[in-house]
């Protein structure tokens, strides 16, 4: 939390200058998801309460019980039947950004998963800043983890993006010969962290997502809005050309055939069967899910999901 803005460009190491430079980018995002909120509180968000508010939704027949302040005295002259109008009231909605840079997230062919977890992280955090809702974090590292509590303020985003650099940098370092905290644990501490009506964007590359994960999720589809990012590096879709290559853990080295054909199959068919799962659980969920290659600009990916072009907007 000491460094300054202009901190040093280490690619393993996520940049704040550079995740504070996502503000500009997360400004047209103006797609950002719309919701019906479940909460009694005012913001800058839709909802299917009606009531005196700030959007005008049509005007109806006066019935018993309406407020005579929301007459249409000009549509009742002319019909001469008592017209009143309706109002959509503004909800606000807070929005909960959480983000595993555990010891699998510090993998990447071109740019690691790690430092492009920060980047997406920081990125959803502006535009819920943008939408004028409260926004608030969970950065999970591989044996603990730090909270921001959801604020409307930028202060809030740029503790977050703080929070995210800590983090990408502590996974240069060896890890204690403990047990690591599993996607299931994250998801449990987000059910705690996370309020009725919020907007949930997880960021992981989900490699441990079992039974106990989607148990998790359902309870949080339940009171929320729930979105996966999938980070993933395009060698963990294929293993690249055949070929012996070293490859090491950190600890151990070994050689990798990867002109096996059986091995080539097996490795594609893994990943395949994991991402099919997130995709099916994601749509039994009604969850929106964002793919993202490690190789590809964030921002791209965002602007297709919630930009000014984007066709179908989620309501």
């Amino acid at each position: 939390m000491t460094q300054n803005l202009d901190d040093n460009d280490h690619p393993a190491i996520a940049s704040v200058s550079a995740m504070v430079k996502l503000r500009y980018g997360a400004r047209e995002l103006t797609g950002f998801p719309r919701i019906q909120a479940r909460q009694m509180m005012a913001g800058g968000h839709r909802s299917r309460f009606r009531g005196r508010g700030m959007d005008f939704e049509e005007v109806r027949i006066y019935q018993p019980g309406d407020d005579v302040r929301s007459i249409d005295w000009r549509v009742t002259a002319k019909t001469q039947v008592p017209h009143t109008k309706i109002f959509r009231e503004e909800r606000e909605r807070p929005v909960l950004v959480v983000s595993d840079l555990r010891s699998s997230m510090f993998f990447g062919s071109q740019r690691l998963k790690s430092v492009v977890a920060c980047e997406i992280s920081a990125a959803l955090a502006w535009a819920g800043l943008n939408a004028n809702d409260r926004v608030g974090g969970l950065v999970f590292g591989a044996q603990h983890q730090a909270e921001v509590k959801s604020r409307r303020s930028h202060h809030a985003v740029l503790q977050f993006i703080h929070e995210l650099q800590d983090f990408s940098q502590q996974l240069l370092e060896p890890v204690a010969d403990q047990q690591q905290l599993s996607l299931a644990h994250i998801l449990e501490e987000t059910r705690r962290f996370s309020l009725p009506g919020t907007t949930i964007f997880v960021v992981s590359d989900f490699h441990d997502f079992d039974q106990e994960c989607e148990r998790h999720l359902f309870e949080l589809a339940r009171h929320g809005n729930l979105n996966f990012c999938h980070v993933y590096d395009s060698i963990e879709t294929e293993l690249p050309e055949p070929a012996l290559y070293a490859v090491s853990d950190g600890e151990h080295q070994r050689l990798l055939d990867t002109g096996n054909s059986s091995l080539r199959e097996e490795f594609a068919n893994a990943f395949a069967e994991r991402s099919q799962r997130l995709q099916k659980f994601s749509q039994q969920l009604s969850a929106g899910l964002l793919p993202f290659n490690s190789a590809d600009p964030v921002m791209s990916t965002l602007a297709q999901a919630y930009g000014k072009r984007r066709k179908g907007r989620r309501s």
